[in-house]
């Protein structure tokens, strides 16, 4: 038989190991995204792949190891790149305005990425939900460190430090449901929708480092209403 007949299929030709689990990942990210979790199939994620099902088992585990391995890229990929938006040269509000756009950005680009990220992971629960559990704590944590930063520029770290972590946390919820919201709203820019939630919550920021806090009226208590 000539050598031409002897050659294995496409699908099945010898790649390098990172770029045939890079394969299989782009494809289970995309089917994941469709379907979710549980409704996924093995078969569609080696059909997209191009690659049988047993090589994926073979690399990659099962649909379980599957998910939770998709799961921990695309957060590692989303981190990466808020990371590399945050020019540390310049001011706390203009770094973290270029960490929201790069995250706009990102999730823009990668519908997928933010769906099995943002939905699909957290609707399983499990060990999956504390991977992005996880993520948001690293987020919180980068945006508390620029609620810091701003208030010791202005000498009131210890203000900053104490509300930093709890608003952060807030920001991060914010930063998250506009971009669900901006998915639907793909004229808006990344650049408008991180200056808008600058200016919902970065004057904000600013007036509590300055020691300017909303209070309520004489007579009344945080704990009514």
């Amino acid at each position: 038989m000539p050598d031409e007949e002897q050659r294995p299929p496409e699908r099945a030709r010898r790649l390098p190991r990172a770029v045939r689990e890079r394969q299989i990942l782009d494809a289970a990210v995309q089917v994941f995204s469709r379907h979710g979790y549980h409704s996924a199939s093995m078969d569609e994620i080696s059909e997209v792949a191009g690659v049988s099902k047993p090589m994926i088992y073979t690399y990659l585990g099962s649909k379980e190891d599957l998910f939770g391995k998709s799961i921990q890229r695309e957060a590692t990929r989303l981190l990466e790149a808020i990371q590399a938006g945050v020019q540390p040269d310049l001011p706390p509000d203009m770094q973290l305005w270029h960490g929201l756009r790069s995250f706009y950005r990102f999730v823009a680009e990668y519908r997928e990425s933010w769906t099995v990220l943002h939905r699909q992971a957290l609707t399983v629960g499990g060990a999956f939900a504390a991977e992005i559990t996880a993520m948001r704590t690293r987020a919180i944590e980068l945006v508390a460190a620029l609620v810091v930063s701003a208030g010791t520029r202005k000498g009131l770290a210890q203000q900053a430090e104490f509300s930093g972590a709890g608003l952060s946390a807030a920001l991060v919820g914010a930063a998250e449901s506009l971009a669900d919201w901006a998915l639907d709203h793909p004229e808006i820019s990344d650049g408008v929708l991180a200056s808008w939630l600058m200016n919902l919550v970065w004057l904000g920021f600013n007036d509590l480092v300055e020691g300017e806090v909303w209070k309520p009226r004489p007579g009344e208590t945080a704990s009514e209403g």
